[in-house]
């Protein structure tokens, strides 16, 4: 059964049908050739679904959709500007920066990517920054979309791994990996933009970046910076559950964007509602049918005969950590982070607990991995939202990106081998 499955995976792949369908359809074809009933199949998708931590994913979107129709974007961008745009490359600096505070609010990598690019790279173009370099720091710094709390595929991963993890710990988790990977893409920004003399042009008079104080650009955007204080703080102090704090987070984006700031009106947020379905109906199908696929993998004992193969290569975890990098560096090339994580977590994380590495260890080092994926052709989501804003061919962005990738592979490895890195927060909250 599982030659069976695979086999039409990978033609479906082939032939371009949608990820989550040609898992779902190599699924049932394959139980149906080993006599299961077909409703089974049905049964195994509702139970993927039949949680209650689930609806975080719902809340979360929409929380993060309110805040972009609320004109926070602008707000971000001009504090960030106001703290870091005066150093050599300032404004590509902006953009990661502001994408770090985004990705406070968002949990969504592609949202990151829309929000903050369609304003900084017209606006880094202005400034003298070539237009291929500009739409490369924008596709790269989206990212922290995903790595930064709250994280949509950090609560993908909580749910799918088979063993029991904290959502809030994943979370607190990958702050400090996520500041690391900004830290380390503004370093690069820096000394790439000093080196070629990019965004010299700091004279130009433009309203796509507003020049403000810090305690100005402060005060007009601490609302929104305070969010993900909200969402952490509640969690961890016992308030409320993730999926709860997604829900007090639409509520809080709601009151600042219809009272405080009033820019929220019926048409946005009826904006807000239809995006929000659309991406939770995405996500949601591919949980499905991921949940599916996993079962048939799960029935056939191929997470059994995974832990086998690689306890049988080496028995260090060192080893261990090396190949699943470059697996998941690879998976993250051609599939969804969400089918990945559905798919893999719940066969790899396992396996890395026999090898004495923390689930929750693992769990970020799965999702960072998977984040570069999402700067990688062919199916790299980031390149493809930041070069339709660009109006670039992603090809275009390929030799700009190349020291970025560099700069991540690092972080991936100090990540995988630093434990303290994702660890250190969470075990001192306790």
């Amino acid at each position: 059964m599982v030659a069976l499955l695979f086999s039409l995976l990978f033609i479906l792949f082939a032939i371009g049908f949608p990820v989550a369908f040609s898992m779902g359809f190599s699924s049932i074809f394959a139980m149906t050739s080993a006599d299961i009933p077909a409703q089974v199949a049905v049964q195994r998708i509702v139970a993927s679904l039949n949680s209650f931590p689930l609806m975080a994913i719902p809340f979360f979107i929409l929380a993060g959709n309110l805040m972009e129709h609320s004109g926070i974007s602008q707000r971000l961008i001009n504090f960030a500007n106001a703290l870091v745009g005066k150093l050599t490359g300032g404004l590509a600096i902006v953009s990661v920066m502001t994408a770090m505070f985004f990705a406070s609010i968002s949990g969504s990598s592609a949202a990151t990517v829309a929000a903050v690019g369609g304003i900084l790279i017209p606006a880094m173009v202005k400034r003298g920054f070539p237009k291929n370099f500009a739409t490369s720091v924008q596709a790269a710094s989206g990212e922290l979309g995903v790595i930064i709390p709250p994280s949509i595929p950090m609560i993908i991963f909580a749910l799918s791994a088979g063993v029991s993890i904290s959502i809030g710990d994943l979370f607190m988790a990958g702050v400090i990996p996520g500041v690391l990977v900004a830290s380390s893409l503004m370093l690069l920004i820096f000394f790439i933009s000093k080196k070629k003399g990019y965004g010299l042009n700091t004279g130009v008079n433009d309203d796509l970046v507003i020049q403000e104080g810090r305690l100005v650009s402060f005060r007009k955007a601490i609302l929104p910076l305070l969010m993900p204080f909200l969402i952490l703080g509640g969690i961890y102090g016992g308030i409320f559950t993730p999926t709860e704090a997604a829900a007090v987070a639409v509520a809080y984006a709601f009151i600042v964007g219809s009272f405080i700031y009033k820019s929220l009106n019926l048409t946005n947020i009826m904006s807000a509602l239809k995006s929000s379905a659309l991406s939770t109906s995405i996500i949601m199908i591919i949980i499905g049918n991921a949940g599916l696929f996993g079962w048939v993998l799960t029935a056939e004992k191929i997470p059994d005969k995974v832990a086998e193969f690689f306890l049988g290569i080496s028995d260090s975890p060192i080893v261990y950590l090396i190949l699943v990098n470059v697996l998941l560096l690879l998976v993250g090339m051609f599939l969804e982070t969400g089918a990945a994580i559905v798919i893999l977590a719940p066969i790899l994380t396992p396996v890395a607990m026999s090898f004495g590495i923390d689930p929750i260890h693992f769990g970020i080092i799965m999702i960072v991995n998977l984040a570069v994926g999402m700067l990688t052709p062919p199916v790299g989501v980031n390149l493809f939202v930041a070069s339709s804003i660009a109006g670039l061919r992603i090809e275009h962005l390929l030799k700009p990106l190349i020291p970025f990738y560099v700069v991540l592979l690092i972080d991936i490895l100090l990540i995988s081998y630093i434990p303290e890195i994702s660890l250190w927060l969470p075990n001192v909250l306790k």
